[in-house]
């Protein structure tokens, strides 16, 4: 039996497949294609329809090559949304969550008040602020719309014509009551948005239905649509090779940190550290922190010289003599700036330590500062569980970064181990052949996970 994976992040998409061969879990890309926002009427703005277009172009390659999937499942990133209307016509565009558009919305219900129901930590531009802000700019679209789609959602619908939403990417919007795992009605009335956009969240694993006659025809495939944990982050800890003592690192445009729990954090520890309670496969909690990540790499190549690659800035930062200054990733000064190198060498002036001159310094900078990042949220993470952690697994692109895995493993003293760097499909994959009954339970999973991927080992250098 074969599946295929519809993975897309920030920057880029790609198109998987995979099957169970032996008891491992072999998986190939098939199909990658860029993604990203630009502008249009003063925000930034995705392609919805571009990324329908690459999607459709992907499962026809897929099919060129001999796949014929028994199922199809979508992640993306969070927070961002389609509205449609009763026609399901789209209502305006969906827009960026880096668009500043919710940099001073401010929120009626209490914070305190709101993370205690939600539990989501406080970013700017989550969907709630979101919405927030198109209620202020765009009324009449919130009057229009009937539907609101997350970008997977979307998706699944124009292969299927099937409207779900999907539980992991929908807690992203701070709008689902942590502990009933559902919207929360009471807090969506009190915003004044329209409760008909809110429909009873689905699970992983929900079947969205088979391909609609005009994908089919147009794809050559057959294929059911089901929901895989379809925050890309759900699947990425799916994809994680987790043991006792195990925090997670999802590490690309975003560093994702944190660790699986089985119950919501809502109390004060949580809220001070401003940690999220974001939905899981089966019943899971994602405890975390969302921390800029290789973002800030990709801002400063784009800035200095866009020829250079991530060894390159590696190489880089290893000759700089140990720059020693850092900033704080979690300054929202780095979401979106006009100039990455711009915003380093202030915050680095600003707190009165050396300013960053050459490309090496400052990407040591960066690097440093997300390896003292992760140090930091580790340590918070230990004080609200309770919990004492001995190994961090890194998976995603950043697990391919050997000089920043290296300073992670210094910097928090933990066995780090590094891979899978496509740990999202993974996941996609295991929950898709879990669903199909290929996979027993979670423990199989783990076993075939385990012995289906190479990781690379890290330990603090003894100085």
């Amino acid at each position: 039996m074969e599946h295929v994976t519809i993975d897309i992040g920030a920057s880029s998409g790609k198109i998987l497949s995979g099957k169970l061969v032996d008891g491992r879990l072999e998986c190939q890309v098939v199909y990658r294609f860029p993604n990203g926002y630009a502008e249009k009427d003063g925000h930034l703005v995705w392609d919805v329809d571009g990324l329908f277009h690459q999607t459709l172009l992907g499962l026809q390659e897929a099919r060129r090559q001999g796949i014929n999937p028994s199922t199809i499942a979508i992640d993306t990133w969070g927070c961002d949304y389609v509205l449609l209307d009763e026609q399901g016509m789209r209502v305006g565009d969906a827009i960026a969550y880096r668009d500043h558009r919710t940099e001073h919305v401010g929120c009626p219900i209490p914070w305190p008040e709101l993370y205690r129901r939600c539990g989501i930590q406080h970013l700017s531009f989550n969907t709630i602020y979101q919405l927030l802000a198109l209620k202020a700019e765009h009324p009449e679209q919130l009057d229009q719309a009937f539907h609101l789609l997350m970008i997977p959602d979307y998706l699944a619908w124009r292969l299927t014509e099937v409207m779900h939403q999907e539980y992991t990417n929908a807690t992203t919007t701070s709008l689902v009551d942590a502990q009933a795992r559902n919207w929360d009605m009471g807090i969506i009335a009190r915003l004044g948005l329209p409760g008909r956009l809110f429909k009873p969240l689905v699970q992983p694993g929900t079947v969205y239905g088979p391909l609609s006659k005009a994908v089919e025809k147009v794809t050559g495939m057959q294929s059911t649509v089901i929901a895989a944990p379809s925050h890309d982050t759900a699947s990425a800890v799916l994809g994680s090779p987790l043991r006792p003592g195990s925090a997670f690192l999802s590490s690309g445009t975003w560093s994702l940190l944190g660790t699986v729990a089985d119950r919501p954090y809502l109390g004060g520890d949580a809220m001070r550290e401003n940690f999220t309670n974001e939905g899981g496969y089966r019943g899971t909690i994602r405890l975390l922190r969302n921390l800029m990540g290789t973002w800030m790499l990709q801002r400063i190549r784009k800035e200095w010289d866009d020829t250079l690659s991530f060894p390159d800035l590696a190489d880089a930062a290893r000759t700089s003599g140990g720059f020693p200054s850092v900033v704080d990733i979690e300054d929202e000064r780095f979401l979106a700036p006009e100039s990455m190198v711009g915003q380093v060498r202030s915050a680095c002036k600003e707190s009165g330590q050396p300013v960053p001159e050459s490309l090496g310094e400052l990407a040591r900078c960066i690097y440093h500062s997300l390896a003292v990042g992760y140090r930091k949220a580790i340590g918070r993470l230990a004080r609200i569980t309770g919990k004492d952690f001995t190994h961090l697994a890194i998976v995603g692109g950043g697990s391919k970064d050997q000089y920043l895995c290296q300073l992670t493993a210094d910097e928090t003293g933990l066995e780090v181990t590094a891979g899978p760097d496509e740990g999202t499909a993974y996941g996609n994959l295991l929950c898709q052949m879990i669903e199909c009954g290929e996979i027993r339970d979670m423990a199989e999973a783990g076993n075939i996970l385990r012995n289906s991927i190479d990781t690379k080992t890290y330990r603090r250098n003894q100085k």
